[in-house]
């Protein structure tokens, strides 16, 4: 990518968004383009189709998605199967039409088994059934991957489809009914700090492994991977199986080790209650980061830093 190449950060606005928007600002990209709900509603097919045909946009991150934990995905499974199908097919489509250089799709580490090998490496997509809790939004993944490869094998296109593990950090959601786990633990903790509270309540029983990665290091691993020499992003696509790679840490915690250390970020004193009476979901997701490894990239935010920085930022609000 040239600075001056015009790049559309589809979902500017989320965590995704705003860390990719950031990250290409620091790098000296100039033309950046934006659109927000209100503005393009990316599930309006015509809308899409008028936008890319008057834009013309080199480049894609599309990290626009209806995202949420396993609450939201219990609640509203039709809106996390439709609004993601429409909103990536809309995208990759005109993307395609419009002749856009390279693009890149944001997944997300649910697509693999909910009995995956771990850590999880690309090639395990697709060998088992998926977690229950989030199947929609999973599948809807799964088809947006799917998508990327049919287009470069029919049409040639460069679309590439990433899979961060769980993300964290500004601009996160923080609504209790439908965030991530450490929004909404960041959340309950700050508020039971305030309230005085004895106790903290947790979903599960604690015992589920995790991964986290810091927003700014995925955007630094998507841009990274954007920037590419011909050569190294042909082969990325041009592998036996979809043009997937995985964007992680390679490293895990138990939930009950994280609700600790956000709890000690927080300054909360109170005790810990896990409420086992509440779904745990996938026993553990680790990604097998070695194929980016390989390409040259590593994470640099450790996780005790990136909850002070991402706690900061609640404050802020």
């Amino acid at each position: 990518m040239k600075h001056e190449s015009k790049i559309y950060v589809a979902g500017h606005n989320g965590l995704v968004g705003s860390a990719l928007m950031r990250r290409l600002e620091t790098e000296g990209y100039t033309n950046l383009l934006t659109r927000t709900h209100d503005e393009l509603d990316l599930t309006d097919q015509l809308a899409v189709k008028m936008f890319f045909e008057k834009e013309k946009p080199d480049y894609v991150f599309l990290a626009a998605a209806k995202v949420g934990g396993i609450v939201a995905n219990n609640t509203y499974p039709a809106e996390f199967i439709h609004d993601n199908l429409v909103i990536q097919t809309n995208v990759i489509h005109e993307a395609y039409r419009v002749s856009v250089k390279r693009l890149l799709f944001l997944g997300s580490s649910c697509i693999y088994p909910r009995d995956c090998p771990q850590p999880m490496k690309e090639e395990y997509l697709l060998t088992g059934p998926l977690e229950p809790t989030n199947r929609p939004y999973a599948i809807a993944k799964i088809a947006g991957i799917e998508m990327c490869w049919s287009y470069n094998r029919q049409y040639g296109t460069q679309y590439l489809a990433v899979m961060p593990t769980n993300l964290y950090g500004p601009s996160d959601n923080y609504d209790l009914n439908d965030s991530h786990v450490i929004p909404a633990l960041i959340r309950k903790f700050h508020e039971a700090k305030l309230r005085k509270n004895k106790d903290a309540v947790v979903w599960g029983t604690g015992s589920p492994r995790r991964e986290f990665l810091y927003s700014n290091d995925m955007a630094d691993a998507c841009v990274y991977l954007m920037k590419l020499p011909n050569t190294n992003f042909y082969q990325l696509l041009t592998e036996d199986g979809p043009p997937l790679i995985n964007i992680g840490t390679g490293e895990d915690l138990t939930i009950r080790e994280l609700a600790e250390l956000v709890k000690d970020v927080v300054g909360f004193k109170g005790a810990i209650t896990f409420d086992v009476a509440k779904p745990d979901g996938t026993p553990r997701k680790l990604m097998d980061v070695s194929r980016l490894s390989k390409l040259g990239w590593q994470t640099e935010t450790v996780l005790a830093e990136g909850l002070r920085r991402a706690y900061r930022s609640f404050v802020k609000a």
